[in-house]
């Protein structure tokens, strides 16, 4: 099972009309062998989320954001031995909340920055950071200062259960 994972899209009705036209194409492209895309909130308006699903199926959370009342705020789901989370906004107390669910894995947004990174109570944290408005991801000592970019996650899972996730940058 491959998912493709965005957030913080941020598309409102006045939104130019070229640029939702390039995102959704861009879309496509890096999403066009998944077989479910994640929103983790923040979509906005209901007309751009039918655009996603009209890539594939499409799960998406309400965001702080949201014009949608249909949305809820926490979804979670299973693949293979994996139970997964889905939320805009990160919960206070992390491991009480991943525990009171029994996640493997919980996907966020609403930093706008993009994350793969696990957790000392063994929880796997994915953001994809946005595709339209990126802020950098936090400056490491010893690393070069990091550049804002328009990004997704993709995230396997394969018949034996192994991970592999990737941030993807798009030319947006």
């Amino acid at each position: 099972m491959k998912l493709g994972i965005l957030s913080d899209t941020h598309i409102t009705n006045n939104y130019e009309k070229d640029k939702i036209t390039s995102l959704i194409n861009q879309l496509n492209l890096v999403f066009k062998d998944v077989d479910e895309i994640v929103h983790a909130g923040d979509v906005c308006e209901e007309f751009f989320l039918e655009e996603i699903e009209g890539i594939t199926r499409t799960r998406c959370v309400k965001g702080n954001f949201d014009n949608i009342e249909s949305l809820e705020i926490f979804t979670k789901f299973s693949i293979g031995r994996y139970n997964i989370g889905v939320i805009h906004i990160l919960p206070d107390n992390l491991k009480d909340f991943t525990k009171k669910y029994n996640l493997h894995i919980l996907i966020f947004g609403h930093t706008h920055q993009p994350l793969i990174k696990g957790t000392d109570f063994n929880v796997l944290l994915l953001n994809p950071g946005s595709p339209t408005k990126p802020k950098a991801p936090i400056e490491r000592p010893g690393f070069m200062k990091p550049i804002a970019r328009p990004s997704v996650i993709t995230l396997n899972i394969d018949e034996n259960d192994i991970l592999s996730t990737f941030i993807i940058n798009l030319k947006i």
